[in-house]
């Protein structure tokens, strides 16, 4: 896509949504509009600097970093990256790290740089971080020494393609205090690392090197997170820093954050959920966050007791594990005021056990790597269960037939499309998958979401599912999520991944893997869940079978991988 495609539909983004409210209940206190800042990112680094110096902007392991020692740091990092790595406007670099301080920096010193980021999940081996090199065309990486060796098999020495930088983080040269909680190992080793390429962290900051001029614009690249790739190889979203702009500060006006919030951040920020809420969007209000490297629930209990978190952002998977911890009436968790999240539909049995621990309202969104993060939150005042809310600020969101992209009225399930300021360019060298991905309607581009909702007459979204997770039973159409929300009703059942497995007699039929909770284990067999099953919801529906198994497989962002399960379910069923 050219510079001017680029501006034109950037444009285009930013200009006010025509049609009418999307709810008669959109927060009373906000504009359906939202302008947003003509700056590039880093500027609102160089704001909260100005504005509050020695306030905390993060907190690791009881170690402050505060705004100006984060701002110093990382136009550091950018000076090293041009003057010793050669990194231009432009250029693509690898982020492959833990949640961490450095983590963040070295996002901001790429941005500072007139670089983009590229993030990446730090659960991918070797093998896959081959094509995230060779797709970005990215020569410098960041990365942690407890992923190192994953990733220096694609440092080359010498003129050519492959990675000839490796900037490597040592965790712990940020514990410069005594921790109220032990850290884990791999955050408490000291540094270990070497080998081509790789320069210390420390020796970057010790440079301290200058960076040249500022001169990202609005609509200038900033970050390329990759999609999961359940549809081939993952796919670099093209973000401008007006997109991710857009969401970080549409954010802190939807839930009315400021500068004295003090904030929980677990979700892995490589994923555009945590990466604007846990830490974009706090940068532009100046709140306090306080990092976990992974997920961990007494540590996250721990970290709500001792800092007075107000509140934090979470999936499914995190809070069911949260609420079953059986240690959880010992920490005080009074301080929470907010806790919201979305990557999955939050089962009602969930909420109610989330209200009966905290007294809060489990507030639901919706987004992808596309949009990065949030097109769809619920408002605040009146939250809906098992639903993704209503269109955030300018999103035109509509539902439409899958074939024939006919607009659905309220009631009917169809494919979402979108169009908003907060929707990606296209697919970073994949012209193809970028028109794949798009339709024009009304003389404005719109995104295919490729997940299947139904709207209702106040304007809420929920969702139906996938549209290619779809189980078709005997003609009947099974929705997995559906399903899955009303298991998690059963009090045995911890958490569940609903799959489809071939059947003789009806083509498809509905299988559930379920993990039971640990207080339950003995009590109840697959056969009382199938029974519990086909009493408590219609017969096409409920599974006929059920496996107990002891994990289900996530994502890093813990998600559930129900594409796993699937095929590994075609595979056994040959």
């Amino acid at each position: 896509m050219s510079t001017s495609e680029l501006s034109q539909s950037a444009s285009q983004s930013a200009a006010p949504a025509r049609r009418a409210l999307p709810s008669p209940h959109w927060p009373p206190h906000l504009s359906p509009h939202l302008t947003i800042p003509a700056t590039n990112l880093f500027y609102n680094a160089e704001v909260s600097a100005a504005r509050f110096p020695d306030k905390p902007y993060i907190y690791f392991y009881d170690t402050p970093v505060t705004f100006a020692q984060f701002k110093d740091e990382a136009e550091r990092v950018a000076g090293y990256l041009q003057q010793h790595c050669g990194v231009k406007a432009g250029d693509r670099v690898l982020l492959y790290m833990q949640n961490s301080p450095q983590w963040i920096i070295a996002y901001y010193g790429i941005l500072r740089a007139n670089a983009v980021v590229v993030p990446v999940n730090p659960m991918n081996l070797t093998e896959e971080l081959a094509h995230y090199v060779e797709d970005s065309g990215a020569t410098t990486a960041f990365v942690a020494q407890d992923l190192y060796a994953r990733i220096a098999p694609h440092v080359h020495e010498g003129a050519g393609e492959g990675l000839h930088h490796l900037l490597v983080a040592t965790y712990s040269d940020y514990l410069k205090r005594e921790p109220s909680s032990p850290p884990p190992e791999f955050v408490s080793a000291p540094r270990h690392v070497a080998g081509p390429g790789v320069v210390h962290w420390a020796d970057v900051l010790d440079a301290r090197c200058v960076p040249g001029a500022l001169n990202a614009g609005p609509d200038d690249l900033c970050v390329m997170p990759y999609t999961s790739g359940t549809t081939g190889k993952p796919k670099g979203c093209m973000h401008t820093h007006r997109s991710v702009m857009s969401t970080a500060v549409g954010g802190c006006n939807w839930f009315g954050s400021n500068q004295d919030a003090v904030q929980l951040s677990v979700l892995p920020l490589f994923h555009v959920t945590g990466m604007q809420g846990g830490m974009n969007s706090p940068l532009y209000n100046g709140s306090t966050i306080v990092i976990l490297p992974r997920w961990d629930r007494d540590a996250a209990a721990r970290a709500i007791e001792h800092y007075r978190i107000n509140g934090w952002q979470a999936i499914s998977t995190m809070v069911v594990d949260f609420i079953s911890n059986p240690r959880i009436d010992e920490y005080d968790l009074s301080s929470l005021a907010w806790m919201r999240g979305g990557g999955a539909t939050m089962p009602d049995a969930v909420v109610k056990k989330l209200r009966d621990l905290t007294g809060l309202e489990f507030v639901e969104g919706y987004g992808m790597s596309e949009t990065m993060a949030a097109t769809h939150i619920n408002p605040p005042q009146r939250p809906k269960p098992q639903c993704l809310g209503i269109p955030v600020f300018d999103v035109d969101a509509r539902v439409v037939d899958p074939i024939t992209l006919e607009e659905l009225p309220d009631g009917e399930s169809g494919e979402l499309i979108m169009h908003g300021p907060q929707v990606m360019q296209g697919y970073w060298r994949n012209p193809q998958a970028t028109r794949d991905a798009f339709i024009e309607r009304d003389g404005k581009r719109f995104l295919r979401t490729g997940d299947l909702v139904r709207r209702d007459e106040e304007g809420y979204y929920f969702m139906t599912d996938r549209l290619k997770r779809m189980i078709n039973a005997s003609g009947y159409k099974v929705w997995p999520a559906e399903v899955e929300a009303l298991m998690y009703r059963h009090p045995a059942i911890k958490e569940v991944c609903v799959i489809g497995t071939q059947d003789e007699r009806r083509g498809e039929t509905v299988k559930a893997c379920v993990v039971l909770d640990p207080k339950q284990q003995g009590s109840v067999s697959e056969d009382d869940i199938i029974a519990w099953a086909h009493a408590n919801m219609a017969a096409y529906k409920a599974p006929r079978i059920v496996q107990f198994v002891d994990t289900l497989p996530k994502s890093g962002s813990g998600k559930i991988l129900w594409r796993k399960l699937q095929e590994d379910e075609a595979q056994a069923r040959g």
